[in-house]
């Protein structure tokens, strides 16, 4: 057990949200979940709090509301030894094409919001000299398309993000981890059909960040890593090919 060591973690209202926070729970850390619905929240913090015996406590947060969250981070009953983002929003293409407030939405939900989060957390870090900051981005994000090329371009800039905070932080010690979970069955998905190959679990995504988390040997990690052939495959398309393909 390890007591003495604690989670924020982001996100706290989703399936993928509370499969991570149970992990780090039964390893005997002390959880916090922020979300912007503290009600459901706090059915999550009981629950695994009831499950574990761990900590764990609910604490507001709106990824949009970017001005506060140096308010937010002040806040905290104490600076974390690891910050798991996990926030994320699929939103609507079609409507996000004409739509430029959803559209602003998407964008702001998956990089805007996390980005700048993180980056309060990694200065905080940096003062302390210790610290691990986790992303959850997405196989969206390496190459662009049409059906949801919103969605993509937030999760790209989100990766590009984490991987230049990455570059600056390691030669202080500090990990900063880039997790691409492709399909996951979740609210988020719920209806879509899925294939099976590529299609993760929660829980599954939640022990492949705790794990990425704690071994320090893997930068980005593909939670089912059939991603990462596929990913490579589809980058390596021609453009002149790839943009008269349906995807």
């Amino acid at each position: 057990m390890n007591a003495s060591r604690t989670l924020l973690l982001v996100g706290g209202t989703s399936d993928i949200g509370r499969a991570t926070a149970l992990c780090y729970a039964q390893a005997g850390w002390r959880v916090l979940l922020a979300a912007r619905r503290e009600d459901d929240a706090k059915r999550n913090a009981d629950d695994i709090a009831v499950r574990t015996g761990a900590e764990v406590t609910v604490h507001r947060l709106d990824i949009l509301e970017t001005s506060r969250f140096q308010t937010f981070v002040d806040g905290l009953p104490q600076l974390p030894d690891t910050v798991v983002c996990v926030v994320g929003e699929l939103g609507d293409q079609q409507r996000g094409q004409t739509d430029l407030s959803h559209a602003t939405q998407i964008l702001r939900t998956n990089f805007e919001g996390p980005a700048l989060l993180l980056g309060a957390f990694a200065e905080r870090f940096l003062e302390r000299g210790s610290g691990t900051i986790v992303g959850v981005s997405s196989v969206a994000g390496d190459r662009g398309r049409g059906s949801n090329y919103l969605y993509g371009a937030a999760k790209a800039g989100f990766t590009a993000f984490l991987s230049g905070l990455r570059n600056r932080l390691a030669p202080a010690g500090l990990r900063v981890v880039t997790v691409k979970p492709g399909f996951v069955r979740t609210q988020m998905t719920a209806g879509m059909k899925l294939p099976p190959v590529l299609t993760a679990e929660a829980e599954e995504v939640g022990r492949r960040i705790f794990t990425a988390a704690e071994n320090r040997k893997s930068d980005v990690i593909y939670v089912r890593p059939v991603w990462r052939p596929v990913m490579m495959i589809i980058d390596s398309i021609p453009e002149r090919i790839f943009k008269r393909l349906r995807l």
